[in-house]
Order: structure tokens, then sequence, then C-alpha cells
């Protein structure tokens, strides 16, 4: 089972972004699907959490997720206010948007790390809503090119479930770009290095 927890900002799409990840895993054929969000304060710029379980077998858990797989962070500012890599295991995966490269991101301990810069795909596609970067469906493209869970072919179809049409037209375009465009840093538990794809 992979579990992923996505940290956002209230107005981001967090909850969104969980559940076009698990329709897309449903797509590619895994059995056992979960989505959830965390409610904390419900406003704007709070923020927030959700997470996704996917397996091949049926989940039979439904408590919150304590170690995750993989950690998807939207707002790379959250890195110093929240304990995001207490929550992820030991040689997990990290997705940040933000333009820096992962090795200039400042993370260190056994982790892979990816970075994209979803908010400025997101200004590129038009996605913000009253000036701010919606940059949800730009990571869906990064998780899929930083972990190879689900592919691209099924996040596009999984939003198209959950989108209307003249909507995701552009989600789709932001998608893609970030697949492209998201840097991947892999961690060698053996030499305590690190590989750049």
């Amino acid at each position: 089972m992979q579990e992923v927890l996505w940290h956002g900002r209230g107005g981001q799409g967090v909850v969104l972004a969980a559940q076009i990840l698990g329709e897309a895993a449903y797509i590619q054929g895994f059995k056992g699907i979960t989505s959830a969000p965390t409610f904390g304060p419900e406003r704007r710029g709070a923020p927030v959490a959700a997470s996704t379980r996917i397996s091949d077998e049926p989940i039979r858990t439904f408590s919150q997720i304590e170690a995750a797989d993989v950690a998807v962070v939207l707002d790379a500012t959250l890195l110093t206010m929240i304990d995001i890599l207490g929550r992820l295991k030991e040689r997990g995966m990290i997705i940040v948007n933000t333009p820096l490269a992962p090795d200039q991101i400042g993370i260190e301990g056994c982790f892979d790390v990816a970075s994209v810069d979803a908010s400025g795909i997101a200004r590129e596609q038009r996605l913000t809503v009253g000036g701010f970067p919606i940059v949800n469906t730009p990571l869906l493209g990064a998780f899929a090119k930083a972990t190879g869970l689900v592919s691209i072919t099924n996040i596009e179809r999984g939003l198209k479930k959950k989108m209307p049409a003249d909507r995701a037209i552009a989600n789709c375009a932001a998608i893609r770009t970030a697949f492209e465009n998201t840097i991947v840093k892999r961690h060698d538990s053996k030499t305590g290095t690190s590989d750049k794809k």
C-alpha cells in the first residue's frame, strides 16, 4: 500500500487533488483506494491536508496516515510551519511546489525530493482564483513523474471525471507541463548521495 499526504492551504484544491489521484488509481486498476480530507480551520489560506491510500488489495484501514510514503506540498512555506518530514517515512518521496531545484530546497535526510514550479505553470495556464494560482493539478503531473505510481494518462482521465470539460483542457495542459518540468533527486541509501533525473 502507498500512502500519500497532501499539504496545502485553503483554496488550493488539496482535497480535490487527493480525490483525482484516487480516481486515477482506480482507472489504472488498483483495487484499494481511499481519499479523505483532514479538517482544520475552514478558511482560505489556512493550512489544510488530505490523504490518498492506494493498494493492489482492498483497504481495510481508515485511520489517519501516521507516516506517508509520499508527501505533496502545494505551498513551500508550509515546510517551515508544519512538521511535514516528521510524517514522511524514511526513504519516502517529497514533492514540492517551488521554482528551486531539489537540492536547493534544504531538505535533509533519507528522502527522494522532487520539485516543480506549479505556481508558474498554473499562471501560464490561467488557473487562478482571485489572482492566486491553483496548483493542485500541476502537482498531479509532478506526482506521476516523480513516483511512477499512476500514469499521466490516467491522471488526466481521473481529472476529466471530476471536472467540467471546459475546465479540464487547461488543467490537463498544466498536468503535462508539470510532468515534463519536474526535477527528481533520488537519495541513494547505500552511499548517502543523490541522483538527479
